[in-house]
């Protein structure tokens, strides 16, 4: 499988988690679909806003502000100043930890030697 289409596969949607809490639910799609964008809006906006969104188990997403530097245009070779800037940070929760580990260690045990 190609790499780009490897990535596809793995990918969730947003249609995807929809789709499966409503099946798993019993909700309608339209309803979850509602429920899951006005939730991702108010994460959206008070990540703007520079709070913090923890979700215990699974993670923490932070804004960080980056400090300035010098970067170099790649075409030019011209050193340039590139100013501060606020990021999206992602920390995950034991949960989320435990089961990546769990993802390693299969991986590790399936790869041949």
């Amino acid at each position: 499988m190609e790499p780009e289409k490897e990535v596809q596969a793995n990918t969730l949607t947003k249609r995807d988690l929809v789709n499966q809490i409503s099946e798993d639910l019993g909700f309608t799609q339209s309803d979850v679909a509602k429920t899951i964008e006005k939730a991702l809006d108010i994460i959206t906006t008070k990540l703007g806003e520079g709070k913090r969104w923890e979700i215990r188990n699974f993670g923490v997403f932070e804004v960080k502000k980056r400090a300035p530097r010098k970067g170099r245009n790649p075409k030019t070779n011209v050193v340039v100043e590139v100013p501060h800037r606020y990021v999206v940070t992602f920390k995950a929760g034991k949960e989320l930890k435990k089961l990546l580990a769990d993802l390693s260690n299969n991986l590790k045990s399936e790869s041949p030697e």
